[in-house]
């Protein structure tokens, strides 16, 4: 077998394992709520912990892998994340979860920056164009299966096996790394930025706990407002190291092109948007509309087949005649406007209702999936492959870090009200009740 065609394995599936891995426990959610006895603010932690520790060590990762070499990196990537895998199985409390699916997320930083960064310096013209649509619909495969397998081990295996699965695919993907992937790395890649990862990961985890502690201990409660107030001197003071390092970890000065900021922007968009919706569509479903986990991840296919399908269609039909940019706006206006309507049906409790305007979404999600880094890297030099992968990743999982608390503090928020409107309802019938007995 060319081995070309085995590197573009070893990069790909690493990818997928990430995104089945994540789409999986979406489906679990529940099952661990219940399991562990967590509550709601703990269970969104669960989610939270992964993707914060992902989005806030994926662009240190970058440069490491430019330094020390990406597929040394790619290997102990692997293995941080396989291992991890093992003990959130194991876990017997949320808080061993929760911290166990942080060194999860650590492992898949490393991970998926080496494999793109290897992406781009293996494969050049068309062939890489080619190899970014091949390595797009793996991940797209991954999005539409995590949310099948996810119902089905659930409801059959357990939680536990959701994380379980990971293991024999990262021993047999270090085994061909291994044996598989050349080595490359950039001679001009400088020191780690230790105080823009400090800054970077402050400004996330602030943010995150003010988000998902508010309900909980009130918006104005001193906590909150000190977390907030320190995320946004965490993200002032990230910006200010970053503009006066000679290679920074953030290069800002690519964000004055265009293509390279519309790309990015659209990537923290369709991700605090969509792909959140992705993880909390499960709940409604389980929760709101009574569904078990196999029939909840049966239904979440089709919302998530455009990740999958879209992709290919566009490398092969239209991404020769139409721009990159204009292919991002109209992944772009696809995603907010089924997100919209599928707003506006969500008190029907209707599945089809939801559904067909999610697909919408999902046509758009799979424009942007395919896109957002391909479109980014035209304007990138090749030795700054790794920092450009990095900040691709970084902006990706830092909207679903965002999104995902945003929308859970409203979602809390929603529920809370309603509960509480619920409660006076009934007091005000036993009241009247009482009322009715006594005359």
């Amino acid at each position: 077998m060319d081995r070309r065609f085995l590197t573009l394995l070893c990069v790909s599936i690493p990818s997928f394992m990430i995104n089945l891995d994540a789409n999986i426990v979406s489906v679990s959610l529940p099952s661990i709520a219940q399991t562990l006895h967590a509550d709601f603010g703990a269970i969104e932690w669960v989610i939270s912990a992964y993707t914060l520790a992902f989005a806030s060590l994926v662009m240190p990762a970058g440069a490491l892998a430019d330094r020390f070499g990406r597929k040394r990196l790619l290997v102990v990537g692997l293995a941080v994340f396989t291992l991890a895998s093992l003990i959130c199985g194991a876990a017997s409390s949320v808080t061993l979860l929760n911290w166990a699916r942080a060194v999860q997320g650590t492992g898949a930083a490393l991970q998926l920056s080496a494999a793109l960064a290897i992406l781009s310096n293996e494969f050049q013209g068309k062939h890489r164009a080619k190899a970014f649509a091949f390595w797009g619909s793996i991940i797209g495969i991954g999005i539409m299966l995590g949310p099948v397998a996810g119902g089905v081990i659930t409801q059959i295996l357990g939680w536990q096996w959701a994380f379980y699965v990971n293991l024999p695919i990262g021993a047999a993907m270090i085994a061909l790394t291994i044996f598989t992937v050349n080595e490359s790395r950039d001679p001009k890649a400088n020191r780690i930025d230790v105080v823009g990862v400090v800054t970077l990961a402050s400004f996330l985890g602030l943010a995150t706990y003010a988000l998902i502690s508010g309900n909980h201990a009130g918006w104005s409660s001193q906590p909150v407002l000190t977390s907030a107030f320190c995320a946004v001197a965490a993200l002032v003071a990230f910006i200010v190291v970053e503009r006066i390092q000679e290679r920074p970890m953030m290069d800002f000065t690519y964000f004055i092109r265009p293509t390279y900021l519309g790309a990015n922007i659209a990537a923290v968009a369709y991700a605090a948007t969509f792909l959140t919706m992705l993880t909390y569509l499960p709940f409604f479903f389980q929760n709101g509309l009574a569904f078990g986990p196999m029939k909840a991840g049966a239904l979440m296919l089709p919302l998530a087949a455009g990740l999958f399908v879209v992709p290919r269609l566009v490398t092969a039909y239209v991404e020769h005649r139409v721009s990159g940019r204009l292919l991002l706006v109209i992944g772009l206006i696809l995603v907010g406007s089924g997100l919209l309507i599928a707003s506006t049906q969500v008190g029907t409790m209707s599945y089809l209702r939801v559904a067909v305007p999610m697909m919408l979404a999902s046509i758009g999600a799979g424009i942007l999936n395919g896109q957002v880094v391909k479109v980014g890297m035209t304007v990138i030099p090749a030795d700054r492959a790794g920092m450009a992968s990095g900040v691709s990743g970084t902006m990706r999982f830092s909207g679903i870090v965002i999104g995902f608390a945003a929308l859970g503090a409203v979602f809390f928020s929603r529920n809370h009200i309603r509960g509480q409107s619920c409660n006076t309802v009934r007091r005000r019938r036993s009241l009247a009740r009482d009322i009715e007995s006594h005359w």
